[in-house]
């Protein structure tokens, strides 16, 4: 599928913000090493990457978005950006339009096949099987149509690599567990990616990420969502203070 023109322009001005960005140490303060630095395209809009690079990602089943849902608030997003010459007025229209695909993303749409505990756990398994291996999670949550993590891949190690491991893996077995078997392609074949620029950032998109199912009105406490980053570090403290017991039964929200 060609973008269109203006499509391809936001693509490309985001990806001349991203090359003059300072990328995000590790939260450990350790540089995982010489990493493939550069840009590179997955269907057609760039993707920015750095030695040493954190990264804030979104993936998503592929009926998550309606087209028309994505054309309407592309197209406020466009106007609103014409309207100003201003660098930081057309930024805060971008973070405006990121804002309101992620509102879009938590009303639910789709078969939201991620809401079956089976799916959920599956995907959580598999962010979290390569953990200090390939890459680093600094905070991850699968939600009921998308799942987010902020993730620093290791040494030898792409993004892409990684995108591709969770998504061929966890569609195939997903499909072994579903009884109605998905037609087509299980994810949305683009992910979005985001370079984080400093430390701050990187906080800022964990924050989001643990926080992202109390915003979406499935639990009132981040550490309530069985499955995030959150939780998983609320039963680690439990175990600290209260012995292994309190890990021995998994909470659901």
């Amino acid at each position: 599928m060609k973008p269109r023109p203006d499509e391809r322009r936001e693509a490309i001005r985001r990806f001349g913000y991203a090359v003059r960005s300072k990328p995000a140490a590790p939260a450990d303060g350790k540089r995982p090493g010489d990493l493939v630095a550069g840009s590179h395209s997955r269907s057609y809009l760039p993707h920015i990457k750095a030695a040493g690079g954190t990264y804030f990602v979104t993936f998503r089943l592929t009926d998550s978005l309606p087209r028309e849902v994505v054309a309407r608030l592309k197209a406020r997003s466009d106007a609103a950006a014409r309207r100003t010459q201003d660098s930081e007025a057309k930024r805060a229209a971008e973070r405006d339009y990121f804002r309101a695909l992620e509102g879009a993303l938590d009303s639910g749409c789709g078969a939201c096949w991620l809401r079956r505990p089976e799916i959920a756990d599956l995907v959580a398994g598999a962010l979290r099987h390569f953990d200090g291996d390939r890459y680093r999670l600094s905070a991850w949550v699968v939600m009921p149509n998308h799942v987010h993590v902020v993730v620093t891949p290791l040494p030898g190690i792409t993004l892409s690599s990684i995108l591709h491991s969770w998504k061929a893996f966890t569609a195939k077995e997903a499909n072994k567990l579903l009884p109605e078997k998905v037609e087509g392609e299980f994810w949305q074949r683009e992910s979005y990616d985001h370079w984080c620029r400093d430390a701050e950032e990187v906080a800022r998109c964990v924050r989001y990420v643990e926080g992202n199912p109390v915003k979406a009105n499935l639990c009132r406490d981040a550490e309530a969502w069985a499955w995030s980053s959150a939780y998983t570090r609320g039963r680690l403290e439990a175990c600290d203070t209260a012995g292994g017991d309190a890990c021995a039964t998994p909470r659901r929200p």
